[in-house]
């Protein structure tokens, strides 16, 4: 377990684009020190945020986009192609605009396919997945990923693991399928706290004054049950990147004033 670092920056377009900077860097070392590169990412109004931002980088092309693989942390249980699935909204933000190989693009299944309503089979698939891609070094039936990204929702939730229910809970499966969840649609696929726990670095993002209280909680010593964020940490590294906002009920001693 990592202790979590803290970079608050001025405001949501400094963070997003602050962001894009850290993980092209993160990528680029990844890549020159291993041939190829692993990130999860995530959806949300600041994981989409970032990607846009990278998309707009002058160093993307740093990055040897055919050596990098793309995970997600979750997704919404719904038909291929639907506005409101993550990786919809990821290709329009970013992936459709880099030559990434489509094979190394590990999109969640959709409902409607070959496991039709079933998201309990779309998880295990998924799971199987991951695992084959694991290899002997890593520490879980899941792959060391270089960068796993997670969005902070208002009520502490990270992927789609939210307060109370199941799936945070969770402490063998690593993707499992999430039924009622609290925020529409309810039935959505998630990566697991031991899966997120297997990354490298974990990158907590909180833009808005909505996610202050949320971070406050998560940073402040609570439960992992109550508050989902405050469980989720890389192996070597945990880095929440908040812009001002979503910092502004955080104890000032948790991060120095001259922070970005």
């Amino acid at each position: 377990m990592s202790a979590p670092q803290l970079v608050v920056h001025r405001d949501k377009e400094l963070m997003a684009q602050a962001a894009a900077a850290r993980l092209i860097t993160r990528i680029v070392d990844a890549q020159a020190a291993r041939g190829t590169a692993s990130v999860v990412l995530t959806g949300g109004r600041n994981g989409n945020g970032l990607l846009a931002a990278l998309r707009s980088a002058p160093a993307r092309d740093a990055i040897d986009w055919s050596r990098l693989d793309l995970w997600w942390s979750d997704e919404r249980f719904l038909p291929e192609g639907d506005p409101e699935r993550n990786v919809t909204q990821a290709r329009e933000a970013l992936l459709d605009s880099v030559p990434l190989d489509p094979a190394r693009v590990h999109a969640m299944p959709a409902s409607g396919g070959r496991f039709g309503s079933d998201v309990d089979a779309a998880a295990a698939s998924y799971a199987a997945e991951l695992a084959a891609a694991a290899g002997p070094e890593d520490h879980a039936a899941v792959p060391s990923f270089d960068v796993l990204m997670l969005g902070v929702g208002p009520d502490t939730h990270v992927a789609s693991l939210f307060p109370e229910l199941p799936a945070v809970r969770e402490t063998e499966r690593t993707v499992v399928g999430v039924h009622g969840a609290p925020k529409p649609p309810p039935t959505r696929v998630s990566l697991t706290l031991p899966a997120i726990r297997a990354a490298r670095e974990v990158w907590l993002l909180a833009a808005g004054e909505d996610k202050a209280k949320a971070a406050a909680m998560a940073l402040s010593g609570a439960g992992e049950i109550q508050a989902p964020a405050a469980g989720a940490y890389g192996r070597s590294r945990t880095l929440w990147l908040l812009d001002a906002a979503a910092a502004s009920e955080l104890p000032r001693d948790l991060y120095p004033p001259a922070s970005a």
